[in-house]
């Protein structure tokens, strides 16, 4: 008979072992578990700071900035700009194929691109159909370049296109002498604003054609470089410009924005005008926009705003398009184009305007 205080060995199978977590369907962990990175704030913080400084590249314009050096420079190449932020949103939702994170950049980035194309995209399509009846008025202008442009091809231009009045920026006496010889038995009359002892870069001359008639022409020179306002014979009511702005180089931003100030004496005056020339400005700047409230632009009026006229080494859809011709309510550009001519930065600009 067994001993009643003796093990029972017997039974040991049937003790329960304590339980253990199956390795095959649970993981073991070693260590403290590892927290969980958050990288929300940090992704739209880099998407933030790039969409700030892209928005400060392409619309400084719309706080202002554009007045002064180096957004004054920058805002003139918008449009290249713009397209410029396109192409990198196209590789930023490639990058978010393969890194999902890093989706706030794009869309930050497209946010600015799409507010700087509805500002420039516009000009591409023309703004009214210019009105039946009146008389036509056409305009060449064309910077010759500190008096560099070959006269012989200005006066090839002119001989083809056949232009009412000519406004040729940085023409002075001595460019007027070289041209009149050629324009003359064309039936043009030239006017400049300075005479031949100052350098060309600093004057502004019209050439006139005979048909108008009697033309007067005044000089103004409460800018940098003086213009010149031809009125009277066949232009009527009218008062043409020859205009001619110095450019914003960080040195003369301030006499920019003067020059600039002072288109409102025909944009905003009581008679019609016609303003042509040279502006160093382009409509992305806030500036320019402000002080020609009143006119209306012949390239954006006819869906050719994105012409670039300067410089000529660089295709017409890379450059800023800084010459204008502008005119006042109810008179309507009907064409606009550009012409290369030899010795000079510009390209030659040619619209026909309807005058009521």
């Amino acid at each position: 008979m067994p001993d009643a205080g003796a093990p029972r060995w017997g039974r040991l199978d049937r003790v329960s072992a304590p339980p253990h977590p199956d390795s095959e369907t649970q993981p073991i962990r070693h260590g403290r578990p590892r927290p969980r990175r958050r990288f929300g704030p940090v992704r739209w913080s880099v998407a933030l700071v790039l969409g700030a400084g892209a928005a400060l590249a392409t619309l400084p314009d719309l706080v202002g900035l554009d007045a002064y050096s180096p957004f004054a420079q920058l805002n003139a190449f918008r449009p290249l700009l713009v397209a410029a932020l396109a192409v990198l949103v196209g590789i930023g939702l490639l990058i978010t194929v393969f890194a999902r994170r890093f989706w706030p950049v794009p869309v930050v980035l497209a946010l600015v691109a799409l507010v700087g194309a509805s500002l420039v995209l516009p000009r591409t399509t023309a703004e009214a159909t210019p009105p039946a009846g009146g008389s036509t008025l056409k305009v060449l202008a064309l910077n010759v370049y500190e008096g560099e442009a070959d006269p012989d091809s200005l006066a090839a231009l002119i001989d083809g296109q056949d232009p009412d009045i000519v406004s040729i920026p940085e023409a002075g006496g001595r460019y007027k002498s070289e041209l009149e010889p050629l324009l003359e038995p064309l039936g043009y009359e030239l006017h400049s604003s300075i005479s031949p002892r100052r350098d060309d870069v600093a004057g502004n001359t019209i050439a006139v054609a005979d048909r108008l008639g009697d033309v007067e022409t005044r000089v103004g020179d409460d800018v940098q470089f003086p213009y010149l306002e031809a009125t009277g014979g066949g232009l009527g009511d009218l008062r043409f410009v020859a205009f001619h702005s110095v450019a914003p180089v960080p040195r003369s931003v301030g006499q920019w924005r003067e020059d600039l100030g002072t288109l409102s004496e025909w944009c905003a005056g009581d008679t019609p005008a016609v303003v042509a020339g040279d502006f160093n400005a382009s409509l992305d700047h806030s500036v320019f926009r402000d002080a020609i409230t009143g006119c209306s632009d012949a390239a954006a009026q006819t869906g050719n705003g994105l012409s670039g006229t300067w410089p000529t080494w660089a295709p017409e859809w890379l450059g800023p398009q800084i010459d204008h011709v502008l005119s006042t309510e109810g008179i309507v550009a009907e064409s606009f184009e550009t012409h290369l001519v030899p010795g000079t930065d510009h390209r030659a600009i040619v619209t026909t305007l309807r005058v009521p």
